[in-house]
């Protein structure tokens, strides 16, 4: 990019807009305020002018063409002589060239000048006088070729710098390689997964650098090129003043981008580091680590994405001249009167910093909020979505979280309970069901999911089912459904082997003649 740059001719470079595109300063705070703006020769800026707001577009356009008449005559007479005259007409300075007319300098023109009319027609015809001779000269075949030469050595130079850029690029494509850290297996596997996060924010930045480098290189060096002959300088001039606002928007946008991949590589990078140093190692397991650092990783990107998009929308409009000092001012009058309009979303900010930072649930909870519950999909500082079982999008504002029963953090527990029927021998029942439990936990699998061995706790109650034997199962987060549906499955298994059944619910009846149930209503007895 700085070769794009640097490398547009000096006078081109001092172009603000294209000739056919006049932006005129003003001055003046009236209907026929004075406004002023350029004339130009391939490209150059030659003398400026001034007039009012009404009559300046057709004076600029009148001279403009005036100028390109003696420009084409002179350029294309055998003898290419320069005769500059100064006529008067009614108290004002006329200027002639080759006998041609050009302009009458008016007050306005002077006034610009802060010299007298005749003053600043001397210096308009010394002006003309250089640019039309440097004209010529710049037509001549020996500056042709050379200029040539210089454009054919422009053209090679950015073959070779881009053949460098592309060789850089792809080199830069090796996967970098990160050195196992001396700490637990779960953290390493989640320090390398932020790893790789944040070679992939990384790339994207390295990766859209390339791309700017390229641009600029191409881009330069065409419009350098354009600007050495006088044929194409016109060119430039055109490209540069079209593509001023788009580059500038283009520059912030892309810088914006950059800015969001390299803070969420820095992010990555944070957490792997408070990873390494062992502060977020207090969960029990692996899976609520991950969780915790998914939960903070992404809350922190959404935040610092809406900073950066803020920043963006204020250079863009830097960028395009408008005074953002005001729009401050009103944002922050704005700001105050949504604050108070809008308190229940403040509300949700403020106990959405606290659920995360109390880590009271984190993304892939299962948890439970009144009477509704399933996994915590989405978590910001606004609202937490859950999924079901029934695979509904619940959304819960933050602030309408009061208490919240969190099914999956650190461990869990499956609570079972088995009936056994009253007809059964109950300590036989106990007993079957500790060889279940033992059979089960010493299976590896199982084992590795269970945090402890299974308890039998013994009878809790005794219902119309029988008597109600509860087992306690610690597991690890979200397996408690899973090792209650195998336990389950085991006890069936062992009960039909023992020959006991499976309890119902069961009535007891008792029936009596009528007539027997007659007398004793009437106090008699048979």
């Amino acid at each position: 990019m700085a070769i794009g740059i640097v490398s547009i001719p000096k006078a081109s470079a001092q172009i603000p807009l294209s000739p056919f595109l006049q932006t005129p300063g003003t001055s003046g705070d009236s209907d026929n305020r004075t406004i002023s703006g350029w004339i130009y020769i391939d490209g150059y800026q030659v003398f400026q002018i001034a007039a009012t707001t009404g009559n300046f577009t057709e004076r600029s356009r009148n001279i403009q063409q005036n100028l390109n008449q003696i420009l084409h005559n002179y350029l294309n007479s055998t003898e290419p002589e320069i005769q500059m005259e100064t006529r008067t007409l009614n108290g004002l300075p006329v200027i002639y060239i080759n006998d041609q007319y050009l302009m009458t300098v008016t007050t306005e023109d002077a006034r610009l000048r802060r010299e007298d009319p005749a003053v600043s027609a001397i210096q308009i015809t010394e002006q003309l006088k250089r640019a039309l001779q440097r004209a010529g000269t710049e037509r001549t075949s020996e500056i042709l070729i050379n200029q040539a030469q210089i454009a054919g050595g422009v053209g090679i130079f950015m073959i070779v710098l881009s053949g460098g850029v592309y060789y850089f690029q792809c080199r830069s494509r090796k996967k970098s390689q990160h050195p196992i850290l001396p700490i637990a297996d779960n953290a390493q596997q989640l320090t390398t997964k932020l790893n790789q996060r944040q070679d992939r924010d990384l790339k994207e930045v390295k990766k859209r650098l390339f791309q700017l480098t390229q641009a600029g290189i191409w881009g330069g060096g065409i419009v350098f090129i354009l600007g050495l002959f006088p044929y194409t300088r016109v060119v430039q001039v055109v490209i540069i003043s079209a593509a001023q606002v788009p580059v500038r928007l283009g520059f912030v946008l892309l810088g914006i981008y950059l800015g969001i991949r390299f803070t969420y590589a820095l992010i990555d990078r944070f957490t792997s580091t408070l990873i390494s140093s062992g502060i977020l190692l207090n969960s029990e397991t692996s899976r609520r680590m991950e969780l915790r650092v998914s939960t903070f990783s992404g809350v922190s990107k959404s935040i610092v994405t809406g900073i950066w998009v803020v920043v963006g929308i204020l250079l863009s409009l830097l960028s395009l001249g408008i005074d953002i000092v005001p729009l401050l001012a009103g944002a922050g009058l704005v700001g105050v009167a949504l604050s108070l309009a809008s308190q229940s979303l403040i509300k949700d900010a403020i106990n959405g910093f606290l659920v995360i930072v109390e880590d009271q649930y984190a993304l892939g909870d299962v948890i439970t909020v009144g009477d509704v519950g399933g996994l915590v999909e989405n978590l910001n500082l606004r609202i937490t979505q859950l999924r079901d079982g029934e695979g509904r999008l619940i959304t819960i504002p933050n602030s309408e979280i009061k208490v919240v029963a969190n099914l999956s953090s650190g461990w869990s527990r499956s609570d079972i309970t088995i009936p056994v029927a009253y007809q059964n021998n109950i300590d036989d029942a106990l007993e079957l069901l500790k060889q279940v439990s033992a059979k089960m936990n010493e299976d590896s699998y199982w084992q590795s999911v269970m945090v402890a061995p299974p308890e039998v706790l013994g009878i809790d109650n005794f219902g119309d089912r029988g008597s109600m034997i509860r087992i306690w199962i610690k597991t690890l987060p979200l397996k408690q459904w899973e090792v209650g549906r195998e336990f389950h499955r085991r006890v069936k298994i062992a009960f039909d082997e023992a020959g006991f059944t499976i309890s119902v619910p069961q009535h007891l009846v008792w029936l009596n003649e009528e007539k027997s149930l007659h007398s004793q209503v009437n106090g008699k007895s048979n």
